[in-house]
């Protein structure tokens, strides 16, 4: 049966102001206003490949949250799953995001308590959301914000995955929201609804305490839950402004590992939302390519590289754009300098 959407992703719409250019929190004057949030980041990509993508949140009911409302729109992701908080004291999760430069690191100061997300709740929807779409996407982060959200985001998943929908979920840890201990505890009562895992090799050894190579690790999720398919990346940060970046995916079906060569010395404008963007690379190959995990392997890299040269946390692309950086990525050829 042919669903409204192949995607649909559950995540708090934040607020990112940012010093221009490299200047500090501490000393500009001016912030240059965009909207983020990881789930967002993750389906936005995933749109613009092609597929038809929505988010599940709540917004304020002020002018803030019809400028995100507007903002989910131009991603070409549909708002028919936003909410809208009619409270008084309903707010926007907002934070500020300073550019590193070597050997001056990025820094982050949040402002999102008691935002309107973390009254979301299973109510505000009809049941017909959760035959709506192939897959449901959301993160460890929607999880961490509040005891609403990660009760919300449980019952989600669960009714997804009784639709038939493919769960995908992100481990996303975010130290300032909870210990890894809470977050393993609470990941592993979700892990036995997820079709496809996203975690990273650092995360799988200091929340989930896995020990072993990279691989085995993969693999060992595969052996404890019904997951079928693990995605790891790996980032080398040379630099705030020179990345490495490739990945690993995991196949239990076919007991199989997909990789590729990295992308290198990854000339980085903005890293926030690459690793979103990873997410979406992969959700799309997996969707649009079902089977075909080195392809959906080779979307995810491309996207997150080329999320990397992007200012602030939308990947902004198309899928003519990311066959060419795949194409050129495998070349052993000159390369164009420009696309003219």
């Amino acid at each position: 049966m042919k669903k409204d959407f192949d995607l649909v992703s559950l995540g708090e719409l934040m607020l990112r102001l940012s010093p221009t250019d490299n200047e500090r929190i501490t000393r500009g004057d001016s912030f240059s206003k965009q909207v983020g949030g990881a789930e967002m980041n993750a389906i936005t990509g995933t749109a613009m490949l092609g597929l038809r993508c929505g988010i599940i949140s709540k917004l304020p009911a002020n002018d803030l949250g019809t400028y995100v409302k507007n903002r989910v729109r131009l991603c070409g992701v549909s708002d028919d799953y936003l909410v809208y908080d009619e409270d008084k004291d309903a707010r926007l999760g907002v934070y500020y995001y300073e550019n590193g430069a070597y050997p001056r690191k990025p820094r982050i100061v949040y402002d999102r308590k008691n935002t309107s997300v973390n009254k979301i709740d299973v109510s505000d929807y009809s049941d017909e959301l959760y035959a709506s779409a192939r897959c449901f996407h959301t993160s460890g982060i929607t999880l961490a914000l509040s005891p609403q959200c990660r009760k919300t985001a449980v019952e989600m998943i669960k009714r997804f995955k009784e639709q038939g929908a493919m769960i995908s979920f992100d481990v996303n840890f975010r130290g300032n929201l909870w210990t890894g201990a809470e977050a393993k505890e609470c990941i592993e009562q979700i892990l036995p609804y997820v079709d496809i895992f996203f975690c990273s090799e650092d995360t799988a050894r200091l929340t989930f305490l896995k020990e072993g190579d990279l691989k085995s690790i993969m693999k060992s999720f595969t052996e404890d839950y019904p997951i079928s398919i693990v995605a790891s990346t790996q980032r080398i940060v040379h630099s705030p402004k020179r990345h490495t970046f490739g990945s690993v995916i995991y196949s239990a079906k076919e007991d199989k590992y997909y990789e590729e060569a990295p992308y290198a010395d990854i000339e980085v404008v903005d890293r926030i939302g690459s690793g979103d963007a990873y997410i979406s690379g992969v959700l799309y190959g997996l969707l649009a390519h079902e089977g075909n995990y080195q392809r959906a392997l080779e979307y995810g890299n491309a996207t997150s590289a080329l999320k990397n040269t992007i200012p602030g946390d939308l990947l902004s692309t198309d899928l003519k754009e990311i066959d060419g950086i795949i194409k050129e990525h495998k070349s052993t050829g000159r390369k164009s300098e420009m696309d003219r």
